[in-house]
């Protein structure tokens, strides 16, 4: 509690020179930082709901968002700047980074308005991961420049509503576009600027559920062959196991079995592990590849060069775990690049982009007259093993589905769907 006495948590409190005092707190720049979008947060939750600042709107806020650093920066104002909170645990448990890493650039990248700042604080404290925080600066701007010239600050559900729906039957956009954009805003007015929405009306896109493309087993063999080294070992990997794009370029050593011809797959799709198949064919072809990576990674070391990236919380466990042979990405990038997050200069996995271009190459010069994407691999993985024979739980193991109605879609699209009726025209 901030004070002992309800009657003084409900009389009006007013600080205000608290920035000025802030500035002469003999705290580090990043303590400040994260003190001052504390208050604001709060100082914005008053000016919403027309109320002076009181201890009692303050538990109120503080109910919404409990964290630490609300708490304590609080506590702060409250007390007229006559306080020291805890910060250096605080803020080191709020903007997450490698203890081994130098100072984080990224940390300095908070962001320009006071929103965008809001929206950075929080997305780190929770610690998503960068794409995701990408996406959501993505679509927190875009409802920013539709909103303009008044302020996200001032949004309702309303203009979230009209937003969403703009999308829908303006631009077109997709049920899965929609709803990306859905639980970006939801994250942005109630866990960044601590706005309630409640209902939000919308008119949602329309649902439209695609048949997937799949090739056929000749097609499989035809876009191999127009494919040479590691990336045709990508694409049969991808194949023969099932694997989505970022599931393919984040393998690292240790999750191969080779062994057992079994692959780990650690954080896919929703944060989620499973184990599927691995093609006994590639198991002497993963060693070659192996043997190249060991002596790459032997450079790396000799050349001094960081580690490899780690999630955050493993890299601050054990810190020269990014440098161990198990931790080496199974598809490493020819040249180093700096990390988005850190600007370390380090040896990425080979990008998205650069597989998907090879792949849409290849089935252009195997003249295959359908969209082919790293997906449609994956796609014609379920469906080949569904005409194979195998059972459709299986199938929806090895995908990691979370629905056996999400892996029934490849029963459309077999050779001889269902019971394998014949059409009257073969008769």
């Amino acid at each position: 509690m901030l004070v002992s006495t309800s009657a003084d948590e409900r009389r009006p409190y007013s600080f205000p020179k608290w920035q000025e005092a802030l500035q002469e707190a003999t705290w580090s720049e990043r303590e400040r930082a994260a003190c001052r979008r504390a208050i604001l947060g709060f100082l914005h939750r008053c000016k919403a709901q027309r109320a002076p600042a009181s201890v009692a709107l303050a538990k109120i806020h503080l109910g919404a968002s409990p964290g630490l650093i609300e708490r304590e920066a609080l506590r702060w104002f409250f007390r007229g700047g006559n306080y020291v909170p805890r910060f250096p645990a605080i803020v080191a448990s709020a903007v997450r980074r490698p203890s081994s890493s130098p100072p984080c650039p990224s940390s300095q990248d908070l962001g320009g308005a006071e929103w965008e700042r809001d929206l950075v604080a929080a997305v780190r404290e929770r610690g998503f991961l960068w794409r995701t925080e990408e996406t959501y600066r993505e679509w927190a701007g875009r409802f920013a420049r539709f909103l303009a010239p008044r302020s996200p600050y001032a949004a309702t559900a309303g203009d979230v509503g009209s937003f969403l729906s703009a999308l829908a039957v303006e631009r077109r956009a997709s049920q899965s576009t929609q709803k990306q954009a859905l639980n970006a805003l939801v994250f942005l007015m109630q866990e960044a600027l601590h706005r309630e929405l409640g209902v939000i009306p919308f008119q949602r896109a329309e649902p439209g559920r695609k048949v997937p493309t799949v090739l056929t087993r000749a097609e499989v063999t035809r876009l191999f062959t127009q494919l040479q080294g590691t990336t045709n070992l990508m694409a049969r990997l991808a194949y023969g196991a099932g694997l989505r794009l970022l599931e393919l370029l984040r393998l690292r050593v240790h999750h191969l079995d080779l062994e057992r011809s079994r692959l780990q797959i650690y954080d896919g799709k929703g944060a989620k592990h499973r184990i599927t198949v691995l093609p006994a064919v590639l198991v002497p072809v993963l060693h070659e590849h192996l043997a190249r990576l060991r002596r790459l990674h032997a450079e790396d070391r000799a050349a001094g060069l960081p580690g490899v990236w780690l999630p955050e919380g493993l890299a601050r466990k054990y810190r020269s775990a990014g440098e161990a042979w198990e931790w080496q990405w199974l598809f490493p990038s020819r040249e180093t690049a700096k990390d988005p997050a850190t600007h370390v200069r380090r040896r990425h996995h080979v990008t998205d982009s650069a597989f998907q271009r090879a792949v849409r190459r290849a089935a252009e010069a195997a003249k295959i007259d359908k969209r082919v994407t790293p997906h449609v691999l994956r796609h014609s993985f379920a469906t080949h093993l569904l005409e194979g024979g195998a059972d459709i739980r299986t199938v929806q193991e090895l995908l990691g589905h979370e629905s056996v109605e999400t892996t029934q879609i490849y029963t459309h699209v077999m050779v001889k769907p269902g019971l394998g009726v014949r059409s009257p025209l073969d008769e």
